[in-house]
């Protein structure tokens, strides 16, 4: 998001290319814009973000080099090709780019110092204040409080080649691990039995948001539970709506159909805005939706070589990105040195296990679809 009002007071058009961006940037920190909302002099902060953090980190910026994957998630967010052959972008040299780009942006001073280390609360201060001028979050009321009105959405931004490539995540349907019965259960039938009733429309909905009285207020002539409103929850629990379902949802298994949004329980309408604003502003970017199926199964050996390689080869590809992005100082030789690093901490046994794992998954599906009955004109009727 961008603050609109901001660019207009500068007589700037909303940026559509990572060019227009920093050109803006360095206009927001030159005419010191907070100063705009009565904030200090030099306390304007041009862009902001938690770096690889969720919903707030710098992904997004990254569409204008061909990928939008969180790197320092490097397994779950994988890139599966068209081709179906899984692969990294962290090493892949349109990412070498990215972070040589940015870094520019650091030393220019047009990036939070602080996105290294601050947390969620201290974020969300600075933006609330009226200090930044271009951040990210999944929500432009919840970040920028009173200031909300003054900021619109930014396209996906094109790159220096005039270019742009969103990569997704397959968020998944139907997930699994949800649910583990040990041997110490004495009744496997009853405990499948009780779990069998999360999945009951009325009892997911509380599972998922918070009970009926608390979170889900009343029903209407449909029959349909309208869920608490921020101004509701603000005046009866002292919070937003988001932080009481945070504090009341369950884990464990369960499962919401569309249909629910029908029969039992409306959409919570902040969820309603943010689908609207993943389609209106999203998805018409995505070009190919081909992505890594999320509930794709790994034999015993290859969940050990999950487990051996998985966190220490994640944690050195966030400790590079950072590096890189704050200092520079990439060049051809440390470049081919960090390829290298990278194949030491099991990056193409990690590869092959992805690709085995993938491989079985279109094996199995295909398999299904073969011995899948035929329909028939009464059934299909």
């Amino acid at each position: 998001m961008i603050n609109k009002t901001w660019l207009d007071e500068l007589g700037l058009e909303v940026p559509t290319t990572l060019d227009e961006l920093h050109d803006a940037l360095v206009a927001f920190k030159e005419s010191d814009m907070a100063t705009m909302y009565g904030n200090d002099p030099g306390s304007t902060i041009p862009m902001s973000f938690g770096i690889d953090q969720w919903c707030w980190g710098q992904n997004i910026y990254y569409a204008g080099f061909g990928f939008t994957n969180w790197t320092n998630d490097v397994c779950m967010d994988l890139l599966l090709q068209p081709d179906g052959k899984v692969n990294f972008v962290c090493d892949d040299d349109n990412y070498r780019v990215a972070l040589e780009y940015f870094h520019d942006w650091f030393t220019e001073g047009l990036i939070d110092q602080e996105v290294f280390s601050q947390d969620d609360t201290q974020y969300m201060a600075k933006c609330s204040q009226g200090r930044v001028g271009v951040a990210t979050w999944w929500y432009i009321e919840e970040l920028m409080g009173d200031h909300s009105d003054d900021y619109v959405f930014l396209p996906i931004l094109d790159g220096p080649d005039g270019t742009h490539n969103v990569t997704v995540r397959d968020g998944g349907g139907i997930n699994s691990g949800n649910l583990s019965i040990t041997s110490a259960c004495e009744s496997p039938i009853n405990l499948l039995k009780f779990y069998d009733q999360w999945y009951d429309p009325e009892n997911v909905m509380q599972l998922q948001y918070g009970p009926i009285g608390t979170y889900f207020t009343e029903q209407d002539s449909n029959g349909l539970w309208q869920s608490i409103s921020d101004e509701e929850a603000e005046a009866q629990f002292g919070k937003s709506a988001g932080e009481l379902k945070g504090e009341w949802e369950v884990s464990g298994p369960k499962l919401i159909l569309s249909d629910y949004y029908r029969t039992t329980f409306e959409m919570e309408p902040r969820a309603q805005e943010r689908l609207n604003d993943l389609y209106d502003y999203w998805m018409p970017y995505v070009k190919d939706t081909t992505c890594y199926p999320v509930d794709c199964v790994f034999t015993s050996d290859e969940l050990d070589i999950i487990d051996q390689y998985r966190t220490s080869f994640e944690q050195y590809v966030a400790q590079k990105e950072a590096t890189w992005l704050r200092d520079g100082g990439i060049t051809d030789e440390s470049w081919e040195a960090y390829k290298d690093d990278l194949n030491s901490y099991g990056m193409n046994d990690l590869l092959e296990v992805y690709q085995a794992a993938y491989d079985r998954y279109v094996e199995t599906a295909g398999a299904e679809e073969n011995t899948a009955p035929a329909a028939t004109a009464e059934s299909a009727e």
